[in-house]
């Protein structure tokens, strides 16, 4: 069907049931960033594949909102067709209610299928819509009636993850979630995000590309532990392992009756973030304790088994990375053209090379010259540009091991570059080392400190649209909560506490012409106490130079010089040992001291 073709089909089923607008978001019914391809409803409907926005049709308008990062990509996956792009503002609120409140009369009713929609959400646009007359209803799945050949729900193997891996068994992953359910006076809490779910049961899965979880809900009880998944995709061997750890497993669809069959005695804790509506409303008799994540908070917090193990996956990561750099400096030598998509196949072919690897974290994102302006550019065979021995290569990729989940972000001179270039790298890069090098007291918050990523651009005149840092989970999603670093109060909120790990990653884009990232993950640990407190800092676990050819050394201080010789010298000293004699002689240049 041809995009106007399923605007008009949906227009048919909006109208039936008296909608005046009908919403649909990115999400599957467990709130996840990335989802399989049976809940790709927005992608299907307007042909953006981005992984976030949101997408609004009413009887004679049909709008996008997403944020910054997509505003180049989204602009040419909606030419020619019937879908507008509205480009959010920095906040990234909901701004499509916004518009909805103006353009729709009173009466009018605004439809949502109930099961991609949280609790937390429905609350808020529900409230927002009754202000000004208007009404919401989330029983309406009308994608679910127009889209003929919707592929099925995944039914990829699950695998279990060794306690020698994940640090704790499920046993005891399940006595410090009953724990804390006692604080909060639970004797039944509901799990509905994939990537809780599978950090609690040490269990990982192919359910969704880049993100190693499978589908499925679970409740843990004082007493019982039931998992809610297909059942088929769990071998006899697992299925006995987990039956003595207490877990009852049950199918998938039976999350319903289960919820609805709970006793008045309960109570019931959900995560107000991550339950959809349409699951709450199946909840009749049970008290409901709606609050945050319970889990998200327990494996936000990395233990000393992960974060040896993920020391580990970045030395394989650093590994696979050099010797992409050095392949793809030689193809540009000998004048063999590489494009962006080629150079991607490639580095996915040297991390497969490395111990317990998995796949992919994400979609790498390998932009040259223009198309690094592209925040989340996707290079595709047959389109994406050729790679030359000139300008900037920004290369943003990831990998998941079973020793860890990688995030890196390089931006590469392959030739010769302007002042402008130059000057503008190493603004971005002290904004990384203002990041990197930073102690703070305890209680700290994200958004306290994301200014000093951008504090040398804005000097400028500068700046970039995302967020400085995001949480990365134990081969798990590589985004991931409670903690991030943006400026955004809201998002970052919450106060950075050891053992979690978190992107650095500040940017700057000019469309047209090139995009600058530097991005490494660092973990934040102890950095002593005084009079004024116990104080944190960030340790730098990605490992893998950063261009100093690019560097206006002149910019640095001291300070920043002497941080920057440091890494190089961690970052030899643990790849070093792994390397070959001509990929060390590589690497020892690369990490040459910096001087002014």
């Amino acid at each position: 069907m041809e995009i106007s073709a399923k605007i008009a089909a949906l227009r048919a089923s909006m109208k039936a049931r008296n909608l005046a607008a009908y919403l649909i978001p990115s999400s599957d019914p467990h709130q996840s960033e990335y989802v399989a391809p049976h809940w790709e409803s927005r992608k299907w409907l307007s042909g953006f594949t981005g992984s976030a926005g949101v997408l609004v049709v009413t009887m004679d308008h049909a709008g996008l909102w997403t944020d910054s990062r997509y505003f180049i990509q989204a602009e040419q996956e909606l030419s020619n067709t019937p879908i507008q792009l509205h480009r959010l503002g920095p906040a990234r609120g909901p701004e499509y209610i916004e518009w909805l409140v103006k353009n729709l009369p009173k009466g009018s009713t605004l439809g949502i299928d109930g099961m991609l929609c949280s609790l937390n959400q429905n609350r808020h646009i529900a409230k927002i819509l009754h202000q000004y007359g208007l009404e919401f209803e989330n029983n309406h799945d009308l994608i679910g009636e127009i889209w003929p050949d919707r592929p099925p729900i995944p039914d990829a193997a699950i695998f279990a993850l060794p306690p020698a891996f994940a640090g704790l068994t499920r046993s005891q992953k399940f006595a410090q979630i009953r724990q804390a359910m006692k604080t909060q006076k639970a004797d039944h809490y509901l799990l509905s995000a994939l990537d809780e779910i599978a950090w609690t049961f040490n269990l990982r899965g192919r359910d969704i590309a880049f993100n190693p979880v499978f589908i499925a809900y679970a409740i843990v009880a004082i007493d019982k532990v039931y998992l809610f998944t297909d059942v088929q995709k769990i071998s006899q061997n697992l299925r006995e392992k987990l039956n003595t750890d207490g877990v009852i497993l049950k199918d998938y669809s039976s999350i319903t009756a289960s919820l609805e069959n709970l006793p008045a005695t309960v109570n019931l804790l959900i995560d107000k973030n991550t339950t959809s509506i349409g699951l709450h409303q199946k909840i009749t008799n049970a008290h409901i304790i709606a609050e945050g994540s319970i889990v998200q908070k327990l494996k936000g917090k990395k233990n000393e088994t992960e974060i040896k193990h993920i020391r580990q996956a970045m030395r394989y990561d650093g590994v696979a990375l050099t010797r992409l750099y050095r392949w793809l400096e030689e193809k540009l030598t000998s004048n063999t053209p590489v494009t962006e998509a080629a150079l991607a196949d490639q580095l996915a072919a040297f991390r497969a090379e490395q111990p317990g690897y998995y796949g992919e974290s994400f979609p790498a994102i390998v932009g040259y010259q223009a198309n690094g302006a592209i925040v989340h550019y996707r290079p595709e065979h047959g389109k994406s540009a050729t790679i030359q021995p000139e300008g900037l290569l920004l290369l943003d990729s990831g990998g998941q091991y079973e020793s860890g989940t990688t995030d890196i972000t390089r931006t590469t001179a392959l030739g010769l570059v302007t002042d402008d270039q130059r000057l503008h790298y190493t603004l971005v890069l002290k904004g990384h080392l203002g990041i990197a090098m930073l102690h703070y007291p305890e209680g700290t918050k994200g958004y306290q400190i994301d200014t000093l990523a951008r504090q040398d651009l804005w000097k400028a005149h500068l700046d970039y649209g995302h967020g400085t840092g995001h949480g990365v989970g134990f081969f798990l999603n590589v985004h991931e909560g409670p903690q991030s670093i943006s400026s955004s109060a809201g998002r970052g909120s919450v106060p950075l506490e050891t053992g979690m790990l978190t992107s650095n990653e500040p940017g700057l884009y000019l469309p047209d012409r090139y995009g600058i990232r530097i991005e490494n993950l660092v973990l934040t640990t102890s950095a002593g106490e005084s009079a004024f407190g116990r104080f944190l800092k960030f340790d730098t676990v990605t490992l893998f130079p950063i261009d100093l050819s690019l560097v206006k050394k002149e910019l640095l201080t001291e300070t920043e010089r002497a941080w920057l010789n440091d890494y190089h010298q961690k970052v030899f000293s643990e790849l070093s040992p792994l390397l070959n004699p001509e990929e060390k002689e590589w690497m020892k240049a690369k990490c040459a001291p910096l001087k002014i």
